[in-house]
């Protein structure tokens, strides 16, 4: 162990090296003497809506019907997760990955191998369980049914979990995030059902949530993952100083989490709202997260500002279809209740931003309430429906080009900060969609490190609708959350009016420059333009374009050949499904030009003339017979 942490501080400031030794320190302390609670708790939680109110509220609901059929799943050991569903058997191993059949031992929680495939499985898959979520919907489904065998799966689980996990010992212990999405859901099993826990065991449950705060405490990730990892954890240590004062370290805890997350609003949330990951999906995860905080303390106007401008930004990418595009790492994972389609996720959260922040400015429907706003803040009546407009947020470079017809979003944003890792190599990709169906997607995310070569294939830039030259990334991948010399990105302009929308924004890396233009001239056309520049020689140059559906290819248009073949698309991690992708490939010496056409309606007519400068696109329909469209750079 001692060697192992060696290797781990060389090339460290030191300053994080003495953060590291003292909290080594301090965990080894723990594990020795692992940490005693003697008080008694109140129930139920301060500052929570009465659960049994907003299960009577819902219980002849939807919602009310779906989280008892899962129950029942739940009780026979048949778990929905990410895109999958684990079936356990009777006893739940509890650190064991049951897809890649691999499982490890209760040693002290930094001798596990956790990111090793072959000695310890996926990681994820015995996390996304552990997280114990499931919990919190048997204990909802106990509310709505006053069944008893809910909460006797409640006992039975947490006393094996209890068994094979002890205190610091183990792959559940690993990740301080992963331990602080378990408290999370620890502290609303004891608020929806602890009135009903026998006193030994829930003596038992209060001191095992205690240890896992004091565990978050020690094992904030200040310098590991800097990110949502670090968020995750303190607005857990803050909900469990605040929400169980009894708590020996509640004072602490609560201020600790309380400076952590706003110090981390301000560093990880953009002046046009979006999260720095540059993920749609943890955009979300954050969002949800930053609310959550707000719910339970005294927010400044600043700090309810953000959340403004978060659930602005989440808004515009939702659009009228109300579902999320993924750009960037899609985790599959939620905050609270992951039930459902994941890309309907941001509706629930839309509809908590606006009913704590008394806004009429973002659309939702009295049933996105029921999922977390209901729990979170008692409110189960109310809808709104708002209008959606084109939109360039600056800071993520993501734009957003609407018309009742169709939408576009151009990815011309820069990667992550740091090692960027959950940024895919994107940079200028466009996602199309129509009214009523998406044409262009995003490959999606399907693993971290379950399979590296998958990783960095559905990571990669071929996985998206842009250009790849010489068949290499635009940055280059080095592990699973690594990329090392991403690009530059920036926009060159931008306009918007009500009939035409266009982005020009340009991509360098390493001596390769490519410009695209997109316009979205309304409600008929969208129209693409790349140039590529580079180094003398010849070069292979490839246009990507990712098909939704075998029906999205007589939506779009090519000035050259394109050529199909098939891919792979994930649309939930953790689940691939076969594809279509189309290609146009050329061979040439640089500078070269493509140009592209989608059309809103399918099967259009267009003619499209490239040439070294800019192209020409001659569309003909009914009601524009003749419209010749110049783009030029």
């Amino acid at each position: 162990m001692l060697a192992k942490m060696g290797s781990e501080l060389t090339m460290r400031s030191p300053q994080e090296i003495a953060f590291r030794l003292r909290q080594e320190m301090q965990n080894l302390r723990m594990l020795a003497f692992p940490p005693r609670l003697l008080r008694e708790t109140s129930w139920p939680l301060p500052g929570l809506p009465a659960a049994a109110c907003v299960a009577e509220n819902l219980r002849n609901t939807e919602f009310a019907s779906r989280v008892l059929d899962t129950a029942d799943q739940i009780l026979a050991h048949r778990f929905p997760l990410l895109g999958f569903t684990l079936e356990t058997g009777p006893a739940i191993q509890w650190r064991r990955d049951y897809l890649n059949q691999r499982s490890t031992d209760a040693k002290y929680f930094r001798l596990i191998p956790y990111l090793d495939l072959s000695r310890a499985g996926d990681h994820k898959n015995i996390w996304e369980l552990n997280r114990h979520q499931h919990l919190v919907l048997l204990a909802q489904a106990f509310l709505f049914s006053n069944r008893a065998a809910y909460l006797d799966e409640i006992v039975a689980q947490l006393n094996s979990w209890w068994t094979q996990n002890p205190f610091q010992r183990g792959i559940n212990w690993t990740s301080a995030l992963e331990v602080a999405f378990r408290a999370f859901s620890w502290l609303w099993i004891y608020h929806l059902v602890g009135n009903h826990m026998e006193p030994a065991f829930q003596k038992r449950f209060l001191e095992s949530l205690y240890q896992h705060g004091c565990h978050i405490e020690t094992n904030l990730s200040f310098y590991f993952s800097p990110n949502t990892h670090l968020l995750g954890e303190a607005v857990a240590l803050h909900a469990l100083g605040h929400l169980f004062p009894s708590f020996p370290r509640a004072s602490r805890w609560a201020q600790l989490g309380s400076e952590t997350v706003l110090r981390e609003a301000k560093r990880q949330v953009r002046e046009d709202g979006s999260h720095f990951e540059q993920s749609t999906y943890y955009h979300v995860y954050a969002l949800d997260m930053f609310l959550f905080h707000a719910i339970i303390s005294n927010p400044s106007s600043d700090y309810l500002a953000m959340l403004s401008r978060m659930a602005d930004f989440l808004h515009s990418l939702m659009g009228p279809q109300r579902s999320l595009a993924f750009l960037s790492d899609d985790d599959g994972g939620r905050w609270f209740y992951p039930y459902g389609a994941r890309d309907e996720f941001g509706r629930a959260t839309l509809a908590t931003c606006a009913t704590l922040l008394g806004s009429d400015r973002w659309t939702f429907d009295a049933e996105d309430l029921y999922p977390q706003a209901a729990w979170w803040l008692g409110h189960t009546v109310g809808s709104m429906h708002k209008h959606y407009g084109s939109r360039l947020f600056p800071e993520s470079g993501l734009a957003v080009m609407e018309s009742p017809t169709g939408r576009v979003i151009m990815d011309a944003g820069p990667f992550g900060p740091g090692r960027a890792g959950h940024s895919h190599s994107d940079s200028l990709s466009v996602v199309v969609s129509t009214s009523h169906q998406p044409i262009l997607v995003d490959s999606g995310t399907y693993t971290y490190v379950g399979d590296p070569q998958l990783r960095n294939a559905f990571r990669g830039t071929s996985a998206h609708n842009t250009i790849r030259v010489d068949g290499r990334d635009q940055a280059i991948p080095a592990g699973p959350f690594w990329w090392e010399n991403p690009p530059a990105v920036r926009v060159v302009s931008w306009h918007t009016t009500e009939s035409d929308d266009q982005i020009i924004a340009e991509c360098r890396y390493g001596e390769i420059i490519h410009r695209r233009v997109v316009r979205f001239v309304k409600p008929d056309w969208i129209l693409i333009f790349d140039h590529v520049d580079g180094p003398a020689g010849e070069h292979d140059v490839e246009q990507f374009w990712h098909l939704a559906s075998p029906e999205a290819h007589a939506h779009l248009h090519f000035g050259s050949p394109a050529q199909e073949f098939a891919c792979s698309h994930s649309f939930v991690f953790g689940v691939k499904q076969p594809a279509r992708c189309l290609v146009v490939k050329r061979k040439t010496s640089l500078p070269v030009t493509f140009a592209a056409a989608v059309a809103v309606i399918p099967n259009a007519t267009v003619n499209i003339s490239e040439h070294p400068d800019g192209a020409v696109f001659s569309p003909v329909l009914p009601y524009h017979p003749d419209v010749r469209l110049a783009m030029v750079l």
